[in-house]
């Protein structure tokens, strides 16, 4: 399911589709284009990248991705379907790529956090932007 209205984009994603990583971003990408300077928009797509392989890679039940954009506040929630709290940690030098995603989140968005539901979790990023 997608939806996409004005300023907003809302998507389900099946579970382990990771190509659907890379079109969330894109749909992201184009909800931004006219909306928000390319640098804060590069660090939402990224930020984005990260949550979605998370909740896809770490859950067998898919996702929900929600995205609305306002004059100068970006939000972005990825909801998944499982029970427990995702952990920060910092990774081994020698752990290749993994375990960097909620580090990520935690330095560039200017706010976060992780809403419990009664089925699963939603975390949540914000960026403040500014129109091109």
């Amino acid at each position: 399911m997608e939806r996409q209205e004005q300023g907003r984009l809302h998507r389900r994603l099946g579970s382990a589709d990771l190509a659907a990583v890379s079109e969330v971003r894109g749909a992201v990408r184009e909800l931004l284009r006219y909306r928000w300077k390319e640098e804060p928009a590069q660090v939402a797509e990224l930020l984005l990248s990260e949550l979605v392989t998370n909740a896809l890679v770490h859950t067998d039940e898919g996702a929900v991705v929600a995205v609305s954009v306002a004059p100068r506040k970006l939000r972005v929630e990825v909801r998944d379907f499982v029970p427990g709290m995702p952990v920060s940690h910092a990774p081994n030098a020698d752990d290749g790529t993994h375990g960097r995603g909620l580090i990520l989140v935690e330095s560039l968005a200017d706010a976060w956090g992780i809403s419990p539901k009664a089925l699963g979790k939603v975390v949540w990023f914000e960026l403040e932007g500014e129109r091109p």
